[in-house]
């Protein structure tokens, strides 16, 4: 079982091509967290959503589109407050910045479980969840347990830099939770925020570090070899959910196997397979992962993956 632990939110995305400040806005459901849990439940992962979600009519919405993608809601606490808003401003080139409302939101109070089901393999974490209080640091102690308990942890911390308040703080955080965390993965602008460079944060904790570099592909850094995979060419409707569904196909794609066992061949596998499915959403508006179908059938195991050879250095 996979968990993936983090916010839920409504995104309100602008309609139509010729988009102004006063376009008609269509809510659709997102949140990094939760579009790597929906992408997932897609490509028939065993995967579990852990989070606080409104019981407004969002969050009513937000649970039912879970359940759509065969993700288990048995680690969703409701409670009355609303659900966090994202409004999406959409770039001429796909690319999306948000102005968030996320004052007494529900996600914001969530408290961390006593435990993990049994049979968790991997957890997942990342984005506003892990900047915003006191949720943050219930989402910090769990990421801690899993750790602990052996479980696969991958971190994305899609940076929101309006939501954090203090920067020195949240980076000084940020490297405070290298070492509980198996896979990292994070965009090229993520890095430049963090100030930081694979080579520093593979010798905290992580045994691979996977950029993403929009246009120009993907590259995973571990402490042997790197492998850079092109990305796949399509016409964009716009980037949102794409690196939520990257996220989710490395977890997919790794199947049981540990991260730093995976060798050159198989991390190009992996990232293929990545690049194919971030292809598909960004194919459509707002975070609309693949399903299997959509991705050949192909199965979970980075060995059994095609894609085109890697450049290796």
């Amino acid at each position: 079982m996979i968990v993936v632990a983090g916010e839920s939110l409504i995104d309100l995305v602008p309609e139509g091509t010729a988009v102004t400040p006063l376009s008609p806005l269509t809510p659709r459901p997102g949140g990094g967290p939760y579009n790597t849990a929906v992408a997932l439940g897609r490509m028939g992962a065993d995967v579990t959503f852990c989070s606080r979600v409104s019981t407004d009519a969002f969050g009513v919405a937000l649970v039912d589109g879970l359940r759509a993608a065969g993700v288990s809601d048995r680690l969703v606490q409701r409670g009355p407050e609303p659900t966090t808003l994202a409004v999406a401003s959409v770039g001429a080139d796909g690319s999306a910045e948000y102005g968030f409302y996320v004052e007494g939101t529900a996600d914001r109070l969530f408290a961390a479980p006593e435990r993990l089901p049994e049979g968790v393999r991997a957890v997942a974490f990342g984005t506003c969840s892990l900047a915003l209080e006191p949720g943050a640091s219930a989402y910090e102690e769990l990421l801690r347990h899993a750790a602990e308990k052996g479980a696969l942890t991958l971190l994305d911390p899609n940076i929101r830099a309006g939501l954090i308040p203090d920067a020195a703080a949240y980076r000084a955080r940020f490297v405070g939770w290298l070492p509980y965390v198996s896979l990292l993965k994070l965009s090229e602008e993520d890095a430049a925020w963090l100030g930081g460079s694979p080579a520093e944060w593979l010798g905290r904790g992580p045994s691979a570090v996977v950029l993403t570099r929009g246009g120009a592909g993907l590259t995973v850094f571990t402490p042997s070899f790197e492998v850079s995979v092109p990305a796949v060419r399509v016409r964009v409707a716009d980037t949102i959910g794409a690196g939520d569904t990257v996220n989710a196909a490395l977890l997919h794609g790794l199947g049981d196997r540990a991260v730093a066992s995976l060798d050159a061949d198989a991390w190009s596998a992996l990232l293929s397979y990545a690049a194919r499915a971030a292809a598909l959403t960004c194919t459509r508006p707002g975070a609309e992962p693949p399903f299997a179908s959509e991705l050949g059938g192909r199965g979970p195991l980075a060995s059994e993956l095609g894609g085109p050879g890697p450049s290796t250095t």
